[in-house]
C-alpha cells in the first residue's frame, strides 16, 4: 500500500498522533465565567444593648465565594429591621478581610421607646460592584424603652439570708409585672487559692454570681424585694441590681436590661444562733438497786452547717434550770443522765450551740419520773 499525498508511514502516523492528542485530555473545555468576587457572608454576627445603644461585632471573611483570597477594602452595610418592616440602614463601613468588625449606634426614638419588642440586625458584604451573596445570620435585641433603674437599694441580713429591698415604681411609671430582677453579687472575701479543705468541707463560692428574682415569686405584684438565700455567713458581698425585661421570640428568650444600680456592700456578719432542738424525749430506768438509775435523752439533730453541738439542762419542778452536760458541747443527739434519784421528777431541755459560740433557746420540755426499784 504507498501512503498517502506522498507522505511516508512515519509522517502519517506522526499527524495521527498530533490530532489524537488535541481530541485528548488537554482540550480546552468550555470557557469559564470570571469570578464575581463576592465575599463570604459573615456567620457570627452579635448584638448587645446597652442604655440605648446596640454595639454590633462579627468577623470579616479572608475568601470570596469562589474561595479565593480577598484583597483590598470590603464596603459592609449594616441594617436593622422590626418584625413587621424593611431592613431600614444602621451604616455603611469599609474593612479589610479577616478584621474583627465592630458598629455601634444609637437608637431613633422610634426604636428606643415603647413595649420591649424584637430588633434584628444584619451585615452584607459588597464587592466593587455592589453586588453581596446575602445578609448574614441575624444578631437580635429588643427595641423599646428600657426598664426603669433600681434605686433606693438596701439589705438586711437575716439567717435565712441577705433580704434586698428597693423604692417600687409608682402608678404613673410603667408596669413592671412582667419585668424580672437580676442580682449581680461579688464575693469580697474570697477564701485563699491554696487552702487546705477537708473532705466534708463546703466547696468555694463562685466570686461572681449573677442570680434571677422572676415576678411570678411575689404573685404578680411590682417587685421591691429579693431574699438570696445563697449566701454564706461571715461573708462580705457587693450587690449591683437592674430590672430585666424579656421577650420570647422563636423560642430564644431576649432580653432587655435597665441601668445597673448604685453599688451596695453587705457584711453578712455569722451573729445568728443555731436552730431550737426539736422532739426531745425522755426515758427512764429504774436500775436494779435504785442507785443505779437514769434517763436517757434523745432529740432531732439540728441541720445548721456550723453547729458545734448541744448543752443538756435540767430542774425539778420549778426550781431553775442547770446545765448537766459539760462545758463541751455535747455531739450527738443524745444524752444519758445517771445523777438522778428514784422516785424524783426531772424536767430536760436541750439547747445548740455553733462554732462561733452562738446558744439557741432551749427546746420545749420533756419530764420524767424516775419509778423506784
Amino acid at each position: 500500500m504507498r501512503a498517502t499525498c506522498g507522505l511516508g508511514w512515519g509522517a502519517v502516523a506522526a499527524a495521527m498522533a498530533a490530532v489524537l492528542s488535541l481530541a485528548g485530555c488537554g482540550t480546552p473545555g468550555a470557557p469559564q465565567a470570571p469570578s464575581l468576587n463576592l465575599p463570604d457572608r459573615v456567620a457570627d454576627l452579635a448584638a448587645t444593648r446597652a442604655g440605648n445603644q446596640v454595639a454590633l461585632a462579627w468577623t470579616m471573611p479572608r475568601k470570596n465565594t469562589d474561595r479565593l483570597l480577598l484583597k483590598g477594602d470590603i464596603t459592609v452595610h449594616i441594617c436593622h429591621q422590626l418584625v413587621s418592616g424593611p431592613c431600614e440602614t444602621a451604616g455603611d463601613l469599609q474593612l479589610p478581610p479577616g478584621a474583627r468588625g465592630t458598629f455601634t449606634e444609637m437608637l431613633p426614638a422610634t426604636l428606643a421607646t415603647g413595649a420591649p419588642r424584637p430588633l434584628r440586625y444584619f451585615v452584607e458584604l459588597k464587592n466593587s460592584a455592589g453586588r453581596s451573596a446575602g445578609p448574614s445570620n441575624t444578631a437580635m435585641v429588643l427595641a423599646g424603652e428600657a426598664p426603669a433603674p433600681i434605686s433606693g437599694l438596701t439589705a438586711e441580713v437575716s439567717k435565712g439570708g441577705i433580704v434586698l429591698r428597693w423604692t417600687p415604681l409608682d402608678a404613673t411609671e410603667k408596669d413592671e409585672g412582667s419585668t424580672a430582677i437580676r442580682l449581680h453579687r461579688k464575693l469580697l472575701t474570697p477564701a485563699p487559692a491554696k487552702t487546705e479543705r477537708g473532705l466534708l468541707a463546703a466547696p468555694p463560692e463562685p466570686v461572681e454570681q449573677s442570680l434571677f428574682v422572676e415576678p411570678s415569686a411575689q404573685s404578680g405584684r411590682t417587685l421591691d424585694r429579693a431574699l438570696d438565700q445563697t449566701i454564706r455567713l461571715g461573708e462580705s458581698y457587693e450587690y449591683l441590681v437592674q430590672r430585666v425585661a424579656r421577650v420570647s421570640v422563636d423560642g430564644q428568650s431576649v432580653e432587655l436590661a435597665g441601668p445597673l444600680s448604685a453599688p451596695l456592700r453587705v457584711e453578712a456578719a455569722d451573729v445568728f444562733p443555731p436552730d431550737v432542738p426539736t422532739a426531745l424525749a425522755a426515758v427512764a430506768n429504774a436500775g436494779e438497786s435504785g442507785s443505779d438509775a437514769s434517763v436517757d435523752l434523745s432529740w432531732q439533730p439540728v441541720a445548721d452547717s456550723d453547729l458545734a453541738g448541744y448543752a443538756v439542762y435540767r430542774r425539778e419542778a420549778e426550781s431553775p434550770w442547770q446545765r448537766i452536760s459539760s462545758a463541751e458541747p455535747v455531739v450527738p443527739p443524745a444524752f444519758h443522765d445517771v445523777h438522778v434519784l428514784a422516785g424524783h421528777t426531772y424536767r430536760y431541755a436541750v439547747s445548740a450551740f455553733d462554732q462561733s459560740g452562738h446558744e439557741s433557746a432551749r427546746s420545749a420540755e420533756a419530764e420524767e419520773t424516775i419509778p423506784s426499784p
